[in-house]
């Protein structure tokens, strides 16, 4: 299985490119993100993408793999509707359709969260912008398309997110870390979302949208 990853600097991206490197069923992975990974591995590549809106400069490149795992985003806290749905709706949406005109058999798996709104009609601004991605992305005529909706993630093996506020919540409950773990409803580790993706690339799943006990039961 060859991979594309966006987002591998954020805690969810990253998680699933450590447990790619590991697993001998993925072939190659190849990371699209603004910056260098302060990583190497015979299995990496590194894209350098300076607009996520087009990708049509970078054809060649994106032409032979199966599977995207689309991990990029950013925190709505202290955002304006517009300004997030911008960053979450406009530009996934816009990469999206560019990736499949470049290569229109790949399967699409889209990090959301826990507590999406499929409806689109909440009183949650960045519920309502997460479900109408989510609902649009499904529309899209991938091979396969999943969206997918951990709850709180434990960060395993020295990761971290980028959001400060995130770091300082992990930061709070991770003396209780061991009471929360059987929490299955609510949380996962980092390393099982991994695993979780991997499976369902390759292997698939009758659910369209997972939530989180279903990544659990997939990460093992």
């Amino acid at each position: 299985m060859k991979l594309i990853i966006t987002g591998g600097t954020g805690m969810v991206g990253k998680a699933l490119l450590l447990e790619c490197l590991d697993d001998q069923q993925v072939e190659q992975v190849v990371s699209l993100a603004r910056r260098k990974l302060d990583m190497e591995h015979p299995k990496l590549k590194e894209l350098i993408i300076t607009d996520f809106f087009d990708l049509t400069p970078h054809k060649k490149e994106l032409a032979d793999y199966d599977i995207c795992y689309f991990c990029l985003g950013v925190s709505a806290a202290g955002m304006k509707e517009a300004a997030y749905t911008h960053i979450t709706y406009e530009l996934t949406m816009r990469f999206a359709r560019s990736l499949l005109s470049i290569n229109p058999e790949i399967s699409f798996s889209y990090v959301s969260g826990a507590g999406t709104d499929s409806t689109e009609k909440g009183r949650s601004m960045w519920a309502r912008v997460k479900g109408k991605t989510e609902n649009d992305l499904l529309d899209l005529p991938f091979r396969s398309a999943y969206m997918l909706r951990p709850a709180f993630i434990q960060p395993m093996k020295g990761i971290r997110s980028r959001t400060p506020l995130y770091n300082a919540v992990y930061a709070v409950f991770k003396p209780i870390y061991p009471l929360v773990k059987g929490m299955k409803k609510y949380v996962i580790s980092s390393d099982a979302l991994g695993r979780a993706l991997i499976r369902l690339g390759i292997e698939g799943h009758e659910k369209k949208v997972l939530e989180n006990a279903d990544l659990r039961k997939l990460g093992g």
